[in-house]
């Protein structure tokens, strides 16, 4: 008999088994004192962050006035991939595990690019500071040259990321806290600007003139949910799933704050996409929305209508609201390095958590140099985010496959959240494929073959295990990655149209449910024949 027959196969003791005793005593530093409040702030602060300060403009440009059928469409893909990550969350609680279902349920290649597709991630942090220095380039024009932060820019970025890590360095009782505080003021910030702004300036018609209502094709619809931010502007929801490790009751406590959080979040971007589309005067619209250009959008807005106060109010909000979203993502995403050290996709070195303040403190210094890596070649909001809401539609991906495969596999598990994941993981899945292909050929050509830099990654942290069977067990992960990359060169959005549409999004669906069904049998496959300590569930 192996050792693999006779260990416990719960996560903790899975950990032990692998690393020794380190994993599951690191774990057990973790402190439960996040209680739905709290958890519903985290979600809320993570997803209106400087999405809510520029998002608006820049899917105008793209879309017209149908960029409100974008956040539709974003809405119903956060309440598909809701469903799929409260159920793991509630299922599996566990701080990190965004990276670490898959893991379980596919085999270390998928993990593994998982992982790197997730530490890449920690860049969105550098949009969130970009948009900070945006709005504070009002009062110093030196930070920002064009749309691109300067070098001193990037200096004074730098000095916040490592503010931001400060924050972080402490006990989550006080993160918690701090972030409950600032989400007030960021919520009434944003609610007082509809409502002066529409007051104060609304033209009427603005749903058909200048162009129609559609008056760059609805195709554009698509483009404008990644590369004008509405992708990314939605994301953070998952974050209190992935604080599940330190939250209070979490099967009851995380899906009521996931949904109050989408619904608080969502509603809050449509009314500030509305009061956008129908408050830009008539004059910055001789060339249509693609014309339409503001440094600050909303701030700029107030100073036309001589709301001053209300421009500095918004000027004062473009640190806070931005600040708080990074706060908690410099958080959320040490516990996603902290994970991918538990799961030895990074070294073990990572993983450790100080013993007093319950922080995983390595991986937050980690982070914090990857951030400053992507404020040094992007430079600007929209370069950041166009790239970041690939990077996190892959976790989707691959959430939604191990839903399913845990559904199939898992005899222990509790009694799930939802009746309906036979359905809502496939059509989860292909949604978030439909969002990666939408983003277009120019996001694409950067961000997968990105991407598949992790089999690389993976191959040199393998260190003796049977490669080709790893290989094998993710080929379909990098078999859709390739596939969408191909299909969006020949596609039409911004390849070479060799595929119309709607053809080309007919055929990336079909494609979707294809890989889908190949996940599921390789994970089920993987689960059932690989020992505990590689699949992590009974």
């Amino acid at each position: 008999m192996t050792m693999s027959d006779t260990v416990d196969s719960s996560p903790t003791s899975l950990d032990q088994h692998r690393g020794g005793a380190s994993a599951g005593a690191q774990e057990f530093l973790l402190r439960r004192h996040l209680g739905f409040w709290s958890l519903t702030a985290i979600g809320f602060s993570n997803i209106v962050g400087s999405g809510w300060l520029f998002a608006a403009m820049y899917s105008a440009k793209i879309a017209g006035p149908a960029s409100l059928l974008s956040w539709i469409g974003a809405g119903l893909l956060c309440a598909l991939v809701a469903m799929v990550m409260v159920e793991l969350g509630v299922t599996r609680p566990e701080d990190g595990g965004t990276v670490r279902w898959p893991l379980y349920a596919s085999g270390r290649l998928v993990g593994s690019l998982v992982g790197w597709s997730t530490l890449l991630s920690v860049g969105g942090t550098a949009a969130e500071i970009s948009a900070i220095l945006g709005y504070g380039a009002h009062y110093l024009p030196w930070l920002y040259s064009g749309d691109r932060l300067t070098v001193p820019g990037v200096a004074v970025g730098m000095l916040f990321a490592a503010l931001l890590t400060s924050v972080n360095w402490f006990a989550v009782k006080v993160f918690a806290r701090f972030n409950n505080l600032i989400t007030v003021v960021k919520v009434a910030v944003p609610i007082v600007t509809v409502i002066l702004l529409l007051i104060s300036g609304f033209h009427s018609g603005r749903m058909t003139s200048h162009g129609g209502f559609a008056p760059y094709g609805y195709t554009a619809c698509f483009t404008a949910l990644a590369t004008g931010g509405i992708v990314y502007s939605v994301n953070g929801f998952q974050a209190a799933v992935d604080f599940s490790g330190e939250a209070k009751d979490p099967r009851r406590t995380i899906p009521a704050a996931v949904i109050a959080a989408i619904v608080l979040a969502v509603g809050l971007y449509a009314a500030l996409q509305l009061t956008f589309l129908f408050t830009v005067p008539d004059s910055f619209l001789g060339h249509g929305w693609s014309g339409v250009n503001f440094t600050s959008p909303f701030g700029q807005l107030a100073l036309v209508m001589n709301l001053q106060w209300v421009s500095m109010l918004l000027y004062a909000d473009a640190v806070l609201s931005p600040g708080a979203s990074a706060n908690v993502g410099v958080g959320l995403n040490a516990r996603h390095t902290y994970a991918l050290g538990k799961s030895g996709i990074l070294p073990r070195f990572f993983m450790a958590v100080h013993a007093k303040s319950g922080i995983p403190r390595r991986a937050l210094v980690l982070n914090l140099g990857i951030i400053v890596l992507f404020l040094l070649p992007f430079g600007g909001w929209q370069g950041i985010v166009a790239v970041m809401g690939d990077m996190y539609l892959i976790t989707y991906l691959t959430s939604a496959v191990a839903a399913a495969i845990f559904r199939r596999t898992d005899n222990n598990m509790v009694p799930a959240w939802s009746r309906g994941m036979p359905w809502i993981a496939p059509a989860s899945f292909v949604a978030a494929g439909e969002f990666v292909y939408w983003s277009g050929w120019d996001q694409l050509r950067l961000v997968i073959p990105l991407i598949l830099i992790g089999v690389a990654v993976f191959a040199i942290m393998s260190r003796g295990r049977s490669l080709r069977a790893e290989l094998l067990k993710g080929s379909w992960l990098v078999t859709y990655l390739v596939a969408l990359l191909i299909l969006s060169r020949l596609g039409s959005f911004g390849g070479t149209s060799a595929l119309p549409a709607p053809l080309d999004s007919c055929l990336v669906a079909a494609l979707s449910l294809a890989i889908f069904r190949w996940a599921l049998r390789s994970g089920i496959a993987h689960v059932r024949t690989a020992p505990a300590d590689e699949c992590g569930i009974c």
